[in-house]
């Protein structure tokens, strides 16, 4: 027995918004880097949930390339891989071939928390948490059952029962059991705290200005991007595009109003 699923809400990863975490049975760790989109070389030295903040992944994509690695690893008999970066949803390519797999996906922006089963390439169920009578996947009434005997859903499956469960933490982790229970999902608490794991990039790798940015980052004694991973973090983008690009500052100020506008002269 792992420590399940269910200490999963609210927590976050590193990022501070978000806790993203793919599942796959039937397929390693590795592997499993590989279908959320990893290269074979692209890997560096393990690391913990804190440290992969210091690699500063661009998680914004329509302000730069994107970047995104996993941390991967197993337990009770599930691969996973914590996403760090923008929302992949990439359940189809890691349950292909007959793999089972699992996707949740928290934003503490965008609610509700989604929970979803995939096997062979397909979706097969799912559900939101705290929404469970609006359902996805092929099979969508796969879980009812099990939703109306937690208490749920009633038996018609599709009205929301009433709760006296005033926290909606508490309300959440009911609706997760049913998921932990019925596919003995887990992810130990250690991987979101002191547990080195593998760090594959999985987007934005290789960087094609990788050289140069950190070139230029070694002459003005900036500290270097990862030279495994060859991911660009968006910081230090963000100085190098200031710094070279005489338009940078044109660019980014031009739709604010003229009183508004700022440059590093003014």
């Amino acid at each position: 027995m792992g420590d399940g699923i269910q200490w999963l809400v609210g927590e976050t990863a590193s990022s501070g918004w978000m806790l993203d975490v793919h599942f796959a049975r039937g397929i390693g760790a590795e592997e499993l880097a590989l279908r959320m989109g990893a290269s074979p070389g692209a890997r560096a030295k393990p690391m913990t949930d804190l440290e992969v903040a210091y690699l500063d992944v661009d998680a914004c994509p329509e302000r730069g390339p994107g970047s995104a690695v996993v941390r991967v690893g197993e337990d009770a008999g599930w691969a996973f891989a914590i996403l760090y970066g923008p929302h992949l949803d990439r359940l189809a390519e890691v349950s292909r071939d007959g793999v089972e797999a699992a996707h949740y996906h928290y934003n503490s922006e965008h609610p509700p928390t989604i929970v979803l089963y995939a096997r062979d390439g397909r979706t097969v169920c799912g559900f939101g948490l705290r929404e469970e009578n609006h359902r996805y996947g092929d099979e969508p009434d796969l879980l009812v059952p099990d939703l109306v005997a937690a208490g749920i859903l009633d038996p018609d499956g599709r009205t929301s029962r009433d709760y006296d469960i005033d926290d909606y933490e508490d309300r959440e982790r009911l609706g997760l059991a049913v998921f932990e229970n019925r596919f003995g999902l887990s992810l130990p608490h250690s991987a979101l705290g002191e547990d080195p794991l593998p760090v594959h990039a999985i987007m934005g790798s290789p960087a094609p200005d990788f050289e140069e940015i950190s070139a230029w980052a070694a002459a003005h004694e900036k500290p270097l991007p990862d030279p495994d991973l060859r991911l660009i973090p968006a910081d230090l983008r963000g100085e190098y595009e200031r710094a070279t690009d005489p338009d940078w500052w044109h660019r980014h100020t031009r739709h604010l109003p003229a009183r508004a506008q700022w440059s590093p002269r003014a």
